[in-house]
């Protein structure tokens, strides 16, 4: 087994760890191993061995004091066993590669560019996968955060997620490898009658992976609006019409998320894709409300009724006229008013994000927690 450590060149094989034969696939008991189920070591001296009847040798005596002057050197660092990088015998279950494994929710302060030439720093969650082949043991998950550490001064775009991709897989020489950045987006929002604004955070994911050489740009959003269905719509109007009856239609907090393919060679920006979506679905969630913009809203969700297969549709026709955009999945979510239950649709273009399964709490994940 080597070491791992980048400034460490030599060679290491723990024994006590490894044992004798390369190949067992179960490391030999350790020296103290037994000496604490005796009743000798339940409240031992501080600076004494005993003799464990039946243990054989006397135990070891273990500090409980923290060390203050150990120095990590190399020479120290070669010492120190490396279990994840140990050979194919320390392999457990089933001798098979594995596609995704690495870290989640590694969080860090990023700079990011805004469309008109600005940039803000946002904290950002980084999930960070490698592939793993069938005889190689494990990784060393630190080397994925350390790469990203040597990019975390930079302002933010898929080419720097490119040179962390680069330098992670070097590291970890894995084939295949993911990174995904997820972060709340601020974005002023004007009211619709008062003149006021305010910041709306939208929940954004950059994710970039490499399947067989191959690098895919995608992006995610996800947008929440609100959706008046039409048929309590017109249900009210005929109880209005025909009895005079007052009668209010149902409309929810809803959310869409959009995954798509950014197209080699172009920029999309955060500013872009909210666009489009609001171009698709204008009924926004309000940020600042005064009585005449509730008034506003209430008659923009008039005019803009939709059943979720209609908002599936709609930020469709937005995505497919967009050259920038490749592959791409709308899944909509409209969480009823009237119903104990959600009305859900998921349409998607190309092969990238198809699937015929769905994960059965995907849906759960769409829920907008103020």
């Amino acid at each position: 087994m080597n070491c791992q450590d980048p400034e460490c060149e030599t060679e290491i094989r723990p024994p006590a760890l490894l044992g004798e034969d390369a190949h067992t696939t179960h490391a030999p008991q350790r020296p103290w191993e037994g000496c604490g189920e005796h009743p000798a070591f339940a409240n031992p001296a501080p600076d004494t061995e005993a003799e464990v009847p039946g243990h054989g040798d006397t135990c070891p005596v273990l500090s409980r004091t923290y060390p203050t002057d150990i120095k990590a050197d190399k020479s120290y660092i070669a010492t120190l066993p490396d279990l994840q990088n140990g050979p194919a015998s320390l392999i457990r279950g089933a001798r098979r590669a594995i596609q995704h494994v690495g870290i989640s929710n590694f969080r860090l302060p990023l700079r990011y560019r805004t469309r008109d030439n600005g940039d803000m720093t946002l904290e950002t969650s980084v999930t960070g996968s490698v592939s793993l082949e069938a005889d190689k043991k494990g990784i060393n998950m630190s080397r994925i955060m350390r790469s990203f550490y040597a990019h975390a001064e930079k302002l933010f775009s898929f080419d720097v997620i490119d040179a962390a991709l680069d330098d992670y897989k070097e590291r970890l020489e894995s084939f295949d490898a993911r990174i995904a950045l997820r972060l709340s987006f601020p974005m002023k929002m004007q009211s619709l009658r008062s003149g006021l604004s305010g910041n709306q955070y939208y929940t954004i994911a950059l994710e970039m992976v490499e399947r067989d050489s191959l690098r895919t740009r995608m992006m995610h959003l996800d947008y929440v609006y609100s959706s008046a269905c039409p048929c309590a719509l017109e249900l009210s109007e005929h109880a209005r019409r025909t009895r005079n009856q007052l009668a209010v239609p149902h409309s929810q907090r809803s959310v869409a998320r959009i995954s798509l393919e950014v197209m080699p060679g172009t920029t999309l920006w955060f500013e872009d894709i909210i666009d489009m979506a609001r171009e698709a679905v204008p009924t926004e969630t309000q940020v600042m409300v005064k009585r005449q913009d509730e008034q506003a809203f209430a008659e923009l969700n008039a005019a803009n009724p939709i059943f979720v297969e209609d908002a599936a549709r709609l930020f469709t026709e937005q995505l497919e006229a967009d050259p920038r955009v490749g592959d791409f999945r709308v899944v909509a979510s409209h969480q009823e008013s009237l119903h104990s239950h959600d009305a859900i649709s998921v349409l998607t273009s190309g092969d990238l994000f198809a699937s015929d399964s769905i994960d059965p709490r995907f849906f759960e994940s769409l829920i907008h927690r103020g």
